[in-house]
């Protein structure tokens, strides 16, 4: 599907095309931004007939090497930088979104829906750009999509602080009671989970934000823009930071809830371990008196029973006594 961003008195109007949809070079000709997601390869070969600009495969866009990634072909840069998805389900993504700038005209390839991407769309179709150029509409388009992690690592701090209380949280001193560490085990994965790719996204913003900085240098942008490129760049490292403080603070719940499982699991063991130790001494008098020998002065003897029924209930008290006088229990 293509979409079409045009000026109309300082905002952008969209037009939406579906696949197969006859599209004039007018239309091209007249946008300041071409919105591909999911393109077919005949959107690819109406959309480089029209604006000579190659459009990268999706093969192309997952590689990992910077080379690849941030480059320059004629007169169009190419910017490609991972943009997380789905965050909010329990299947979040993040795929690659090439960023290509021409001179006079922005095209954006994706395979996914970024929540940033319908956000822009909507704000720049209700109010005034600050700029009537490609240059500016990638500028818009990036601090939204900063905007959108920063708004993910909001939320994420807030969901391990909610672990936190659940895993430090004063429940009962019993084994494994009122807390369920199985489904505190899943959820600090999934957190993990979705601080990694986000660090991920983050790594691939700082090297594109530095490349769309010296593209804006060559092409003598104005001062505000270098100025909004510099801080987007400087609000990514430090939401790369923030990051890596979260993925650290991961580290140490996951950490302390295993101590806590492994704790649960020694007291268990304990209470094994002082029960065997207190049933051992009457196991023991059972066993001498159950021995079938011929001389037993006991056998014969008429408060013999009473007697060893007494002598296995203090074997197993003394025991207990013991333990629980040096807090064994």
């Amino acid at each position: 599907m293509i979409t079409t961003y045009r000026l109309v008195e300082g905002k952008l109007e969209a037009t939406p095309h579906e696949a197969g949809a006859d599209i004039s070079r007018e239309t091209f000709e007249a946008a300041v931004w071409i919105d591909c997601q999911s393109p077919t390869l005949a959107e690819d070969m109406i959309l480089r007939d029209a604006t000579g600009i190659d459009i990268p495969t999706r093969a192309e866009m997952d590689e990992i090497e910077t080379s690849s990634r941030l480059y320059s072909d004629g007169n169009a840069a190419y910017m490609t930088a991972m943009l997380p998805s789905a965050t909010d389900t329990q299947n979040p993504v993040t795929l690659p979104v090439t960023f290509i700038l021409a001179p006079r005209l922005l095209v954006t390839v994706r395979h996914h829906e970024p929540r940033a991407f319908l956000s822009f769309a909507l704000r720049v179709q209700k109010l005034p750009m600050d700029g009537r150029d490609a240059i500016a509409v990638l500028a818009g388009l990036l601090d939204a999509v900063i905007d959108r992690i920063a708004d993910i690592l909001e939320v994420v701090g807030k969901d391990i602080d909610a672990i936190s209380k659940d895993i430090f949280a004063n429940a009962s001193t019993g084994p494994t009671k009122g807390r369920d560490f199985q489904s505190i085990l899943k959820a600090i994965g999934r957190q993990g989970d979705l601080l990694s790719m986000l660090r991920d996204s983050l790594a691939t913003h700082d090297r594109l934000f530095s490349f769309f900085a010296n593209v804006a240098n060559q092409r003598h942008c104005d001062r505000d823009t270098k100025a909004a490129i510099k801080t987007l760049s400087r609000d990514a490292v430090s939401l790369s930071d923030h990051a890596s403080y979260l993925s650290q603070k991961i580290v140490f719940l996951l950490d302390a809830t295993l101590g806590l499982i492994s704790i649960e699991q020694n007291a268990i063991i304990k209470i094994f371990s002082v029960a065997a130790v207190i049933f051992l001494p009457p196991t023991l008098v059972a066993s001498v008196y159950g021995m079938n020998f011929e001389f037993m002065p006991e056998l014969n003897w008429a408060y013999g029973y009473p007697y060893a029924l007494g002598l296995m209930v203090f074997s197993a008290v003394v025991p207990y006594l013991f333990f629980k006088r040096r807090g064994w229990l």
